[in-house]
C-alpha cells in the first residue's frame, strides 16, 4: 500500500511522523497501530458521553475536547411528552 504524501497530501506525512513519534516506532507500524487504535478510542469515547451520572453540560465538554479534524462528537438532548 502507498500514502501519497507529495503536493496537496504533504500533510500526510507530518501526520504519519507524529504517529510514529508517539508510538516510538517506525512509520508502517505507526500507521496500523493508529488504524488499530482509532476505532476502540470512538467507541470508548462514545461509552463515556452515554454515562448517566454525567450532566448534558458535561457530556458537550467532553465531546468538544474529543472531537478532532477526522471525528467530531455531538451530543443531543431529547426530551419526548406524551399526552393521553
Amino acid at each position: 500500500m502507498r500514502i501519497r504524501t507529495d503536493g496537496d497530501y504533504a500533510y500526510r506525512r507530518d501526520a504519519i511522523e507524529r504517529a510514529a513519534d508517539f508510538y516510538d516506532c517506525n512509520k508502517t507500524k505507526a500507521v496500523v497501530s493508529a488504524c488499530d487504535d482509532v476505532p476502540k478510542f470512538v467507541q470508548a469515547s462514545r461509552q463515556v458521553l452515554e454515562r448517566d451520572d454525567l450532566t448534558l453540560k458535561q457530556r458537550r465538554e467532553i465531546a468538544e475536547t474529543l472531537s478532532t479534524r477526522a471525528v467530531t462528537f455531538e451530543v443531543e438532548s431529547e426530551i419526548v411528552v406524551d399526552t393521553d
